[in-house]
């Protein structure tokens, strides 16, 4: 914190409503127009199918009109606060303090007033979401008694609460941050705040939801980044910040890749929706191809844009005029199809031509039978979100490795087998059989459990991708705006990051999770959630990354960590690990039996053997680990005893063993009294 407001500095701030400042308000202003307008029209053309399809009473037209409206400016206010955060963390950079220049504090400031209008949208929404629901008029609606009645018995309305909460943390967070460590940070937190919502609706329901589901996250995601982050860098040159040609050629790269993940992540999740022949049949089909469309015209302006701007800014980074020019048009067609979006979402898609089954509503797809070892080797089913990552990470680890080869530096050839092999275990865990059975036999998911918290963290830890990132990174050099490789350093020596390596704060982070999860209650309560399958994931990745770097990892550290504490860390959780395992092989109730019951798997009839047989997996399998982390240990010693003896002898060839002469000139200096003592 500092007492000094970034916002002083000359030429920091102009009057609200007029100059650069009030131009930039107008094009927020009449974004959320052309947003709500186009949202209300949309589902005009289809709001009365929509209602006869569910059976729904009409709620009358303040609902029926307003909520898609009130949803598309809610959408636009948390797309411009992910891009305002986006700009303030990673596209401009901050002051040589650590304190947020100008640029960035005003974007950070956008970014707060952004978070408050979404939580107010969102609490709009909440009695919105049940009159819509319900089908009673928004004044029944109203009355305090049945509305928080409501609200716990309808997902969306919940998911709305949810996001009113979460809106205002990141309101205040960046109200009260001022140096630059804290952006990324608020920056993760806003995309957090999007996911209830991508974890309810249309995409979360019928068949195929895994899927739908999973490619609607990284839709909205890479949308809320591209449309964020473009109305930022528009309210950035617009009012002459400093360093625009270089948030533009940022930003450039970032579009690139978000445009990429909304057009495969838009494809699938139609694919699932609708068939193929009711694309241009069904109301839900031409709104699809409608959003696709708009899809491809945004793309040719952002083409455009690159041809135009970032060339005119290279020469002159003073000449903004086709930067705005290009992304003000661009912004126009965004918050157009972001009502687009809005509209499709409150259309119907086509019905089912079959009938699921029990395990098809609940999973999202069937299961063809037990899981043989064939099936979870070969039945597979792709994880967009996991089985992506894994493909993600090995091509960007051999790109890193690519790069240091050609420069003529050598990289250890076991670190890449230890990271691909990693990442292997990443898509299998996920995206095999194991990934298909897991949600639905306890003891598959166990054994997915041990494989993402207790071996790839492992081969992760030894792949040493930090350093590899350290190594082919270019630095910025003295005076340049910091980039990747200055935010990674960062990252690894932050207050965060010294907390998180604690060892006894790792090491309850890793064990407790696992009582947490199970015995705490939390996996027979949302074991029928995806998204809580998401996060057991993630968690698993995360606890067992962090303990493992900090036992084997040769990546840089917060802080150093003796061998021996290295040994009791790893001693110490075998106990813990071994007795979580004895307590589920003797349990008497089954977790999550009302969920696996209502699968109706005739196969899958004995819950608790089941259960216990993952309890026995989980015994079991802490002793891979172990041999694997005690190797390590052993060959990172004794490579540390070999450094250290090479630098013993150079050091003794440039003095002449001074310290060898010291030692034994002090040795004999103390015999000597000795003789003296005696006499």
């Amino acid at each position: 914190m500092s007492s000094q407001d970034p916002s002083t500095e000359t030429g920091a701030s102009d009057p609200v409503g007029q100059g650069p400042a009030g131009n930039a308000a107008a094009l927020t202003v009449i974004a959320g127009a052309v947003s709500a307008v186009v949202a209300a029209l949309v589902v005009g053309l289809s709001a009365t199918q929509a209602l006869s399809l569910l059976g729904i009473p009409d709620p009358g037209p303040l609902t029926t009109y307003g909520l898609p409206a009130l949803r598309a400016l809610a959408d636009l206010s948390a797309a411009l606060t992910v891009g305002a955060l986006l700009f303030a963390a990673f596209l401009t950079p901050p002051q040589s303090s650590g304190l947020l220049d100008a640029g960035g504090y005003r974007a950070l400031r956008r970014a707060s007033w952004f978070a408050l209008t979404w939580a107010c949208c969102a609490a709009l929404l909440v009695p919105l979401t049940v009159s819509d629901t319900t089908g009673q008029p928004l004044g029944q609606v109203w009355r305090p008694e049945q509305l928080w009645r409501a609200i716990d018995q309808v997902d969306l309305a919940e998911a709305w609460r949810t996001t009113v909460v979460f809106a205002l943390v990141v309101a205040i967070g960046c109200r009260l941050a001022l140096r630059w460590g804290w952006t990324p940070l608020l920056f993760g937190a806003s995309i957090l705040t999007m996911m209830p919502l991508a974890l309810t609706g249309h995409s979360s329901s019928g068949g195929s939801h895994d899927v739908a589901t999973n490619s609607l996250i990284l839709h909205l995601v890479a949308a809320a980044i591209w449309v964020g982050g473009l109305f930022a860098v528009l309210a950035h040159a617009v009012r002459g910040g400093a360093h625009t040609d270089l948030a533009a050629r940022r930003f450039s790269a970032v579009a690139t890749v978000a445009f990429v993940v909304i057009g495969i992540s838009g494809v699938v999740n139609s694919w699932v929706r609708v068939p193929a022949d009711e694309l241009f049949t069904s109301t839900y089909g031409r709104l699809v191809l409608a959003k696709a469309a708009a899809l491809v015209v945004l793309g040719v302006f952002g083409y455009l844009q690159r041809r135009a701007a970032l060339p005119a800014l290279a020469a002159n980074p003073r000449d903004r005029a086709a930067l705005v020019r290009f992304g003000g048009v661009e912004a126009m067609i965004f918050a157009a199809t972001m009502g687009l979006a809005v509209g499709l979402g409150r259309t119907p898609p086509p019905p089912p031509r079959t009938v699921p089954t029990p395990a098809e509503v609940e999973l999202g797809y069937d299961l063809a039978g037990p899981p043989t070892a064939a099936r979870l080797l070969f039945d597979w089913r792709f994880d967009l979100i996991f089985g992506t990552l894994a493909v993600v990470l090995a091509v960007v680890y051999l790109l890193g490795v690519r790069r240091l080869r050609l420069r003529g530096d050598a990289w250890p050839v076991g670190r890449t087998v230890a990271w691909l092999s990693g990442c292997a275990v990443l898509l299998l865990a996920t995206s095999s059989g194991v990934g298909r059975y897991s949600p639905a036999v306890f003891s598959v998911h166990m054994g997915q459990h041990m494989a993402l918290s207790m071996l790839a963290p492992i081969l992760f830890a030894l792949g040493g991708a930090v350093t590899l990132a350290l190594r082919a990174l270019p630095a910025a050099g003295r005076g340049a705006a910091p980039g990747p490789r200055e935010w990674i350093l960062a990252a690894v020596h932050n207050p965060v990051s010294r907390f998180l390596t604690q060892p006894i704060v790792a090491s309850v982070i890793f064990v407790g999770g696992f009582y947490a999860l199970y015995m705490g209650g939390l996996y027979d309560t949302f074991v029928d959630s995806h998204g809580a399958h998401l996060l057991m994931n993630i968690h698993f990745l995360l606890s067992g990354y962090l303990f493992y770097w900090v036992v084997i990892g040769i990546d840089p550290k917060p802080r150093p960590v003796q061998p021996l504490t290295k040994l009791a860390m790893v001693f110490g959780s075998l106990p813990f690990h071994a007795f979580f395992g004895i307590v589920l092989m003797s349990m008497t109730t089954v977790m999550g039996g009302w969920f696996f019951r209502a699968l109706d798997l005739d196969w899958n009839g004995d819950l608790l053997g089941d259960q216990r047989a993952g309890g026995s997996f989980a015994w079991a399998s802490g002793e891979v680990p172990l041999v694997v982390v005690m190797l390590a240990l052993l060959i990172q010693w004794s490579r540390s005893d070999t450094k250290l003896a090479k630098r013993t002898d150079r050091a003794a060839e440039r003095d002449n063993d001074a310290d060898l002469a010291a030692h034994n000139a002090m040795y004999a200096r103390l015999a000597k009294r000795d003789r003296e003592v005696r006499k």
